[in-house]
């Protein structure tokens, strides 16, 4: 275990095909001194899969909410129990690299920011499976939110991104689903302008294969925007 100021939290909801893979690869890359796993209500095997990886590694924990409340809630609970100046977040779906979010904790750290969000519109980085009707909505979600923050924000539904973990002592969260990834952006820029954004590599997986955000979280996001944007 390296010695560091990261935390990296992992909330999961039903991934017992990806979790451990997913810990595998961020436990490899050897730059988290903490790591949250956050089970949102799993009814699969996803539970007892992280169990045993707490079990095995000392800075692993495992924190578990019985009933599926949704990412945020999920996000909120490990943001609680953070012990570490920098927190990162990262889905179990492995859509998201590891390697960059170590690249965002260097970032972070290495220019003392608040927030770095990933963005994969920025850059020349590999995606793949990006769905068009995905694309076009984070484009608008995104200009939407650039106009009435006066700051360009290019990937507004990315689920990659670290900040400092201060921030949080005088932001109360209040989202429980996928509009915390709007919200925590939206509360942080009314605090801090020391924000940056940084490409990153992605790799959509399909329904099929249990990509969970549906066509009415689009419509929240816009519900979020206006709410978080304006009242804090």
């Amino acid at each position: 275990m390296t010695d560091s100021d990261y935390t990296v939290i992992m909330p999961f909801f039903n991934e017992e095909n990806t979790l451990e893979i997913a810990v595998t690869n961020l436990v490899n890359e050897d730059f988290a001194s903490e790591i949250i796993l956050v089970n949102d209500g799993s009814n699969d095997k996803s539970y007892e899969i992280a169990s045993r990886l707490q079990n095995k590694h000392e800075f692993v924990k495992l924190i578990e909410s019985k009933e599926n409340k949704g990412k945020g809630h999920a996000l909120k609970l490990g943001i609680n129990v953070a012990s570490k100046k920098y927190i990162g977040v990262l889905d179990a779906d492995l859509e998201y690299s590891p390697n960059d979010l170590k690249n965002l904790f260097k970032e972070i750290d290495i220019n003392n920011l608040d927030i770095v969000c990933g963005s994969r519109f920025i850059g020349d980085f590999k995606r793949d499976n990006i769905y068009v009707r995905t694309y076009l909505a984070n484009k608008f979600l995104s200009m939407f939110f650039s106009i009435i923050h006066r700051e360009k924000v290019t990937d507004i539904a990315t689920c990659l991104k670290v900040f400092r973990k201060s921030l949080f002592d005088s932001i109360d969260l209040k989202a429980n689903g996928f509009s915390i990834e709007v919200e925590i952006l939206a509360k942080t820029l009314a605090k801090s302008d020391n924000f940056k954004e940084f490409p990153i590599s992605y790799t959509a997986r399909s329904y099929e294969e249990g990509k969970k955000i549906k066509l009415i979280d689009g419509f929240r996001y816009i519900y979020s925007i206006i709410r978080y944007s304006f009242k804090n």
